[in-house]
């Protein structure tokens, strides 16, 4: 009996150098837990300004909304590091979408998280279906 490890899906992926600022860090030069969900952010706003950027979406009457982000903290940042962040869509479905992040340096991982949501129609006041235009890039990804 053959066993299959399904890989993890990694569609419309972004990637950026992260700049690490003395108001990142600690007294010891190690930068703050809470940081890494900025990073997160900057990568998704990324990932909008590429794929569907957030003044379309808003003409349209629609806005990402966040339900959910885990960080899971490997190794230490320090304001000497020269970190990279990485973020990839991993699911989307009918109306939730789900995005993993990595932020290293070289080979080595320096956090790793996850984020949930799901676009909100701002004109009905409730949440909305995946815009086509994303589900179409999901598609021919």
């Amino acid at each position: 009996m053959e066993t299959t490890i399904e890989k993890p899906v990694r569609k419309l992926g972004i990637e950026r150098e992260i700049r690490i600022n003395g108001y990142d860090i600690d007294v010891m030069g190690i930068v703050s837990n809470i940081v890494y969900v900025r990073y997160f952010e900057d990568l998704r706003m990324d990932f909008l300004d590429k794929y569907y950027p957030y003044s379309e979406m808003i003409e349209t009457g629609i806005s990402p909304i966040l339900m959910h982000t885990e960080v899971d903290y490997k190794i230490p940042l320090t304001i000497h590091d020269q970190p990279t962040g990485r973020s990839w869509v991993t699911k989307l479905e009918k109306m939730r979408w789900e995005f993993q992040f990595e932020i290293v340096c070289g080979d080595s991982i320096h956090a790793v998280g996850i984020q949930r949501g799901a676009f909100y129609d701002m004109n009905k006041g409730r949440p909305a279906f995946i815009p086509p235009k994303l589900v179409k890039i999901w598609d021919t990804e």
